[in-house]
């Protein structure tokens, strides 16, 4: 039996996803509070590991066994995370490998004063923008390319190729947000495409540069990644062969 957890939570006070010696982070929270319900440890697999300061509204992670109930688990956790759900899922499903795609946003605020109020879930962005040169930005992001310079990772990757089938601008509630949606992310993707993006929308990069970038240029020709508290993992996409199952309440 393997079981399938639905996670939220706000990045801020953690060190990302992954358990770091010393550091508090996401994983380390859930699996604490797993090993109390379980009564043994529990170790988690995770669709999408988030750096520090960014949040979730999809998450999903597995783990070996019954699922255990999503109520006793909030009751052991802080309140900068929640499991959503926790259910049944089938003989071997691991979040990572059995994901089809992961969906980002990114949210903007463009004004000329920071807010204070959602100054940890949007960027404060001060400049001009020019919404064509965004439109036109995302939608050069579809199909498959090579996103070597959009990467920032200490860590080799055999391949930076991936596939985007979403990639677009919308007004929303006073926010620009960013949604893009493949196959798989190598590290600080999209917040990478969202600086440059933005860097285009203000003048200071050509649209030419930025497509040129999408034929595997190295990472030192890319421009800077927006910062991480802007950035949302919101859903994460299986088969529906990989969904069976019933929720623990």
């Amino acid at each position: 039996m393997s079981a399938r957890l639905l996670i939220e939570y706000d990045g801020t006070a953690f060190h990302g996803w992954a358990a770091q010696p010393g550091l508090r982070t996401v994983q380390e929270e859930l699996e604490r509070a797993l090993a109390v319900v379980s009564r043994g440890p529990l170790k988690l697999t995770v669709a999408g590991r988030t750096d520090a300061g960014v949040h979730a509204l999809g998450q999903v992670a597995s783990h070996e066994g019954d699922p255990v109930s999503a109520r006793s688990l909030n009751a052991l956790l802080p309140d900068d995370v929640a499991v959503l759900e926790s259910t049944a899922a089938p003989e071997g499903f691991d979040a990572r490998r059995d994901a089809l795609s992961r969906t980002y946003v990114y949210r903007v605020r463009l004004h000329r004063e920071r807010t204070a109020l959602q100054r940890d879930r949007v960027l404060d962005w001060r400049y001009p923008v020019d919404r064509d040169l965004l439109d036109a930005c995302a939608a050069n992001l579809i199909g498959e390319h090579d996103f070597e310079a959009f990467t920032l990772s200490k860590e080799p990757y055999i391949s930076h190729r991936r596939t985007i089938d979403r990639s677009q601008w919308v007004e929303r509630d006073g926010l620009l947000e960013f949604w893009v949606r493949a196959d798989s992310f190598t590290r600080r993707m999209v917040r990478s495409l969202v600086g440059y993006q933005l860097d285009v929308a203000r003048g200071a990069w050509s649209i030419e540069q930025f497509t040129e970038l999408l034929a595997g240029a190295p990472r030192s020709a890319g421009g800077r990644a927006a910062a991480a508290h802007g950035l949302f993992l919101a859903e994460v996409a299986y088969p529906i062969t990989a969904m069976d199952g019933s929720p623990s309440g």
